[in-house]
């Protein structure tokens, strides 16, 4: 009875009851090129502390998996926070604010140089070469909420507050205690991967080894449009009072939120509005805008927006969709599993594109095609024309690749970027991620309108952000402009949809681990009813209710 059979990799073994995962490392470590990070044990992640007591299947995994990288992320912010503290002093901090270009954008509460940095890396390495264990510990929450008063972090204390968990599970490294929303590494070890590039006295950036990314960090590249961006967003959450969700959850609380959601709606209809202003005034008139952005950043509606936007300056915009350009199902290029891969350039008919855009240019009448998805293959039944006041909005996710319309003079074409780029944070050490953002949106939409389970979605959200890596971002700062769709408020009201369907998946399915991390990542946030949410709104997009035919 002291004994149970562990399956590891396919390797049946019997081990002593109560054994440790982190005792069975060193025999697996072999298989893996970088430390052995956490384990699922039966499908559910599990630290390398635990103790296994009774028969199990085990899966190890390091950096390169989705999950393993996210707790190899947590511990590299840890490590990086207390070699920061351990220079610089307890009373300074440092704010993970958001990604950029495979990085995390990292404010200094102190004004740093570049020879501050050089000793933070240093530090991070020395701390890595030692092995400092990180300790997990459970305190009653009232002991955690006194602890983080006493170092004056109110945004953790505000957390505590909407957390009824008797007891709170702390992270501890040295003499450095901290509150996280994942599982961590046992020890600092591991965390080697990593580099840090200076940007300015306020901040830098930390890259690491994504799962994108083959073996080695790449270099960083200064992304001008999305990182003002980030700031101006950031800017005018910090005049509303937003800086992280206890700030939004007051707002819900004391019933201020419906004039958070059309301050909100009000100044992206402004940006939205200078936009096509700008367009307005070029000379010459471009005759196309390109508009590109990732899975559910809100392409339709903004483009229906934008098309009002450019009725006020007496334009007569016409729409059309890449989408409706994809070459016939029989013809879509196979990705690496023998799979049609709808993501990549190669699935649009180019050729197609290319002349119709110009015969439009020319002033002559074409028909244009309607996808059917159903039968996978082109319709030609509608005709358009360009007049001379007339613009053309084409929205697609290649739409900024310089493959498409390379033949179309520069001054005929401008081009937007699209990103659902929140600046709303947690807590000062963890931001809410926008890929995560962008994901609770797709999960609904794809509910309400394809009728898709949260699995379905899970399980094509992979393919989606490779496509997104390699055909979207290397463009992303390429665009004469740039159009953030993220609302300060909109995580309140996904969570009123999104949280039923995530509790839908079975603890049995190879998905449960992802959906019950959005859970856990959904539960510092207050409902938000939709009902104020004007019928415009790109959120309407994903909720319903739109407008828009989206």
């Amino acid at each position: 009875m002291n004994e149970i059979n562990v399956t590891i990799n396919n390797n049946n073994i019997k081990v002593q009851k109560n054994i440790s995962l982190l005792s069975l490392v060193p025999d697996y470590q072999p298989f893996f090129k970088n430390d052995i990070i956490i384990a699922k044990v039966n499908g559910k992640y599990k630290e390398l502390h635990e103790l296994l007591q009774k028969d199990c299947n085990v899966e190890f995994e390091d950096l390169t998996t989705k999950g393993g990288n996210r707790v190899y992320l947590s511990g590299l912010i840890y490590l990086m926070i207390y070699s920061y503290k351990e220079i610089f002093g307890n009373n300074e901090d440092l704010k993970v604010n958001h990604s950029i270009d495979k990085g995390l954008y990292i404010a200094s509460s102190r004004k740093i140089t570049e020879e501050d940095l050089q000793i933070l890396e240093s530090k991070m390495r020395e701390n890595v070469s030692k092995n400092l264990p990180i300790n997990k510990l459970n305190v009653s929450r009232m002991d955690a909420i006194n602890y983080f008063k006493s170092i004056n972090d109110e945004a953790k204390v505000g957390i505590m507050k909407y957390n009824t968990n008797t007891y709170i599970t702390l992270y501890n490294l040295g003499n450095l205690y901290n509150y996280f929303y994942t599982l961590m590494p046992v020890s600092t070890k591991c965390l080697d991967k990593f580099a840090l590039t200076y940007l300015n006295e306020h901040g830098f950036v930390l890259r690491y080894l994504t799962i994108y990314m083959d073996d080695k960090i790449k270099e960083y590249e200064h992304r001008t449009n999305v990182f003002n961006m980030f700031k101006e967003s950031g800017n005018w959450a910090s005049l509303m009072g937003i800086e992280n969700v206890i700030d939004l959850n007051h707002r819900i609380s004391n019933s201020t939120i419906e004039e958070l959601i059309k301050l909100d709606e009000t100044m992206q209809q402004n940006r939205l509005l200078n936009i096509a202003k700008s367009i307005k005034e070029k000379s010459p008139l471009p005759r196309i805008v390109l508009i590109a952005g990732p899975s559910s950043s809100g392409k339709t509606t903004t483009c229906n927006r934008l098309a009002l936007c450019l009725k006020c300056f007496g334009l007569s915009p016409k729409m059309i969709s890449m989408d409706d350009y994809f070459v016939d199902r029989k013809e879509t290029p196979l990705d690496e599993d023998g799979n049609p891969d709808f993501e990549i350039l190669e699935a649009v008919d180019l050729n197609l594109f290319e002349t119709t855009i110009k015969k439009l240019l020319n002033k002559e009448e074409v028909i244009v095609p309607t996808y059917n998805f159903v039968q996978g293959e082109k319709e030609f039944k509608n005709t358009m024309k360009l007049e001379d006041n007339e613009i053309l909005l084409v929205e697609g996710i290649h739409a900024l690749n310089p493959k498409v319309l390379p033949n179309i003079k520069k001054e005929d074409k401008v081009t937007i970027y699209l990103s659902a780029l929140t600046e709303l944070k947690i807590d000062n050490h963890t931001r809410v991620s926008t890929t995560d953002n962008r994901l609770l949106r797709r999960i609904v939409r794809d509910n309400r309108t394809r009728g898709n389970n949260v699995e379905k979605s899970l399980e094509s959200w992979a393919k989606v952000r490779k496509g997104e890596e390699r055909n979207i971002f290397p463009y992303q700062d390429s665009s004469d402009y740039t159009f953030n769709t993220a609302l300060i408020y909109e995580l309140g009201v996904l969570k009123t949809y999104v949280e039923p369907l995530l509790y839908s998946v079975e603890s049995t399915s190879e998905y449960y681990n992802e959906a019950k991390r959005l859970i856990d990542f959904l539960k510092v946030f207050l409902p938000i009813p939709s009902e104020n949410i004007p019928n415009d709104s790109i959120l309407r997009e994903f909720v319903g209710g739109s407008c828009f035919k989206v």
